[in-house]
């Protein structure tokens, strides 16, 4: 038992830390964005679409190609994330059904547990989180699929498709990136426990302060502008010019 202790102490401890690290951040830049929304990425992008759905239904017919643009750009990146993570869902789905040595790394540059159980866990678990990042990306492109086919429909007497639904389903395709997009970044510490507990710990404190500067929006105050100085025009200083009636002429 103290043998089995001494192989897996460093997983138990610093491998939950640095998810620990990871969930704090995503609550509290959660909470962030429920109560704060306009000092967030999240928050400000998600009040700028709700007005970009406004006008692109005001004026449809000059900007629909615009519309179709834009949201096209969109499904891309969605698609090129959902395309990596199944890809590499499927490189550690072949590489546990197999029996190459490469799920046998080196005893003596790996620190903490890499018994079978062990390499097993840590290979499973990076592939759940990569199925739920292609699911979460996949589910995506299919809201905004249907915000690109209902922005152009006509607009009916019912008022059927009403700008708030737009918004409430490119909501839901923005959010479902984003989880995918988290899902995919906390999977790379992961990768890195194949080698050790420590880079686990390691990478995730460097991911928060990396996420903290892009998810937060950092902008100057107005007091800390310097004000121009007022310009006093005295009297004496004007120059004396006579206009005449001549110089219209």
């Amino acid at each position: 038992m103290n043998m089995e202790w001494r192989k897996w102490y460093m997983d138990l401890m610093l491998v939950p830390l640095g998810f620990l690290v990871m969930i704090g951040y995503h609550a509290w830049l959660w909470h962030q964005v429920r109560t704060q929304p306009l000092s967030t990425i999240i928050g400000t992008n998600a009040h700028a679409r709700r007005f970009w759905v406004s006008a692109m239904i005001k004026d449809n017919e000059k900007k629909n190609i615009l519309v179709v643009q834009t949201l096209r750009n969109t499904i891309m990146g969605s698609t090129l994330m959902a395309t990596t993570s199944i890809l590499l869902s499927t490189g550690l789905a072949a590489v546990i059904s197999s029996t190459y040595s490469v799920k046998k790394p080196l005893n003596d540059t790996v620190y903490g547990a890499h018994g079978e159980f062990t390499v097993a866990l840590k290979y499973v678990t990076l592939l759940t989180l990569f199925l739920f990042s292609f699911l979460c990306h996949s589910l995506s492109i299919c809201f905004i699929n249907q915000v690109g086919i209902l922005i152009n429909a006509p607009q009916d007497s019912n008022a059927v498709v009403s700008p708030e639904y737009l918004v409430e389903l490119l909501d839901k395709g923005f959010v479902l990136n984003t989880v995918g997009n988290r899902l995919f970044y906390a999977g790379l510490p992961l990768l890195l426990w194949i080698f050790g507990p420590v880079l686990v710990f390691l990478f995730s404190l460097t991911l928060v302060p990396i996420l903290y500067n892009l998810d937060f929006v950092f902008l100057k105050s107005d007091h800390s502008k310097p004000k121009p100085k007022p310009i006093s025009i005295s009297s004496t200083s004007r120059p004396n010019v006579a206009i005449t009636s001549n110089a219209f002429a």
